[in-house]
């Protein structure tokens, strides 16, 4: 147990500091106050769960271990629902509502499509 722990928690602090930076990146080439960091990272990340998970268990035989430090410990800091949330509730209370209702139904959205996406490609390579 204590071996799982820590490699959840080595996994975890690479996705946390890879949703940091690529989500920097990506607000800097967007620019403007839109949060799109955040989205392309919770997008990408639905995408790569897809895949992971389809190939897991449909193609290789993963260990639960292996999925679990990639899809709990990587993905699970990777993606940012709470961070999401917080700036959905940032444009609303900024009574930004067109620009809220389009990143919580956006981010919801591409989020489920991109599960979906990557899960079929997952059973298909």
């Amino acid at each position: 147990m204590g071996q799982k722990l820590l490699w959840l928690g080595l996994a975890g602090a690479v996705g946390t500091v890879s949703r940091y930076m690529l989500a920097g990146l990506v607000q800097r080439i967007a620019g403007g106050a839109f949060p799109w960091g955040t989205l392309v990272v919770n997008g990408l990340g639905c995408l790569v769960f897809g895949i992971i998970w389809a190939l897991a268990s449909e193609r290789f035989a993963f260990g639960a271990e292996v999925r679990t430090v990639f899809l709990v410990g990587f993905l699970g800091a990777f993606t940012t629902f709470s961070t999401a949330m917080a700036e959905f509730g940032q444009l609303a209370l900024d009574a930004e509502w067109l620009r809220a209702t389009i990143y919580l139904v956006g981010g919801n959205a591409s989020g489920i499509g991109a599960f979906f996406v990557g899960s079929a490609l997952g059973r298909w390579t």
